[in-house]
């Protein structure tokens, strides 16, 4: 089998988004939250179950995901509520197989897919190709090269994990993988999850980072990343795009695993001090443990703020003034 290296070039801009983002990762080490609090590596797991599943159309909220995991009952559709089992059990295997094993990849996909796709954990038999509307904008390799493909790249990997910086090194298969689009259906959550596994090498704290959720923030720029790679043949756009969201995860993850001290408000400490976890309150019932009186500045001091960082969710976020309105700490 011919030797193949995906085409790439390390800029003086990835360089230096991979300096920054290392320094990051220390200052999250630093804080050892995820060690100490078990609630944000459980909270970061479900959101990044939620966003991941959500980026390929599946239509339940944050909370439904949630609730799924928790094992209580959703009204949803029957294919989207089991692919919220399958990837969070596949999420759960992180740390527990070998991101440079080809045979785990099929494992896990198999994982990811059980119940909702024919082929699951094998490749594809036929040609997939991307649609905008009835237009095909993107046509994957036949079916008989993805074997051979899909060897050499876990080849490449190996090799290139020696002298390549994972960052970089993870960004280049999440692309490739997407380009050579293997399975029947689940590439991008596959895609997606074999990246943190990949920096799993790197760094243990990935397990915890929800990246998928800045990426879903993002989407359209996710594919139009990808699109500008497919017409360059270089990965350089996809990479230098991953590079952006993991360094934007750590800056909301380094104010998550820090807000407990200086860079919260002291309303917003003492509004999380009387929340317990995934437990809906009505604003009247904050405002009694607060001792509050004011619903005006209980808004603005305490739940806004609160909101803004994504420490609290609503129960009905498509309309705020509900008076089902229930506020959940994550």
């Amino acid at each position: 089998m011919e030797r193949y290296a995906p085409p790439f070039t390390v800029t003086v801009q990835m360089l230096g988004q991979v300096a920054e983002i290392a320094e990051k990762i220390g200052r999250i080490s630093g804080y050892r939250s995820f060690e100490t609090k078990p609630h944000l590596r459980r909270n970061n797991r479900i959101r990044s179950v939620w966003s991941s599943v959500a980026i390929e159309a599946n239509s339940l909220s944050l909370d439904e995901v949630r609730s799924v995991i928790n094992g209580k009952t959703v009204i949803g559709p029957a294919k989207d509520i089991q692919e919220v089992k399958n990837a969070y059990q596949a999420y759960e295997q992180l740390g527990h197989f070998d991101p440079f094993s080809l045979k785990e990849l099929k494992r896990l996909h198999g994982i990811m897919t059980y119940l909702t796709v024919q082929q699951s954990g094998v490749f594809r038999d036929h040609n997939e190709g991307v649609f905008r509307g009835n237009k095909c904008i993107f046509m994957a390799p036949p079916p008989e090269l993805v074997p051979d493909h899909m060897e050499s790249l876990f080849a490449w990997m190996k090799e290139a994990r020696k002298t390549l910086h994972p960052l970089i090194l993870s960004s280049v298969f999440h692309y490739e993988f997407v380009f050579i689009h293997p399975f029947e259906d689940g590439n991008g959550r596959m895609a997606r999850l074999w990246q943190t596994a990949l920096l799993m090498q790197w760094h243990p704290v990935f397990q915890y980072l929800p990246i998928e959720n800045h990426i879903h923030k993002f989407q359209q720029e996710y594919y139009d990343a990808i699109a500008v790679c497919h017409s360059s043949g270089s990965s350089d756009a996809f990479i230098e795009f991953m590079l952006d969201k993991i360094n934007r995860t750590l800056d909301w993850t380094l104010e998550q695993v820090s807000g407990e001290d200086a860079y919260l408000p002291e309303a917003v400490k003492r509004l999380l001090d009387i929340m317990e976890y995934d437990v809906p309150y009505t604003g009247a019932q904050l405002m009694q443990k607060l001792q509050l009186k004011s619903r005006d500045n209980f808004r603005k001091m305490y739940l806004l703020p609160a909101l803004e960082r994504s420490l609290i969710t609503m129960s009905v976020p498509d309309k705020p003034t509900s008076r089902n309105q229930r506020y959940i700490r994550k």
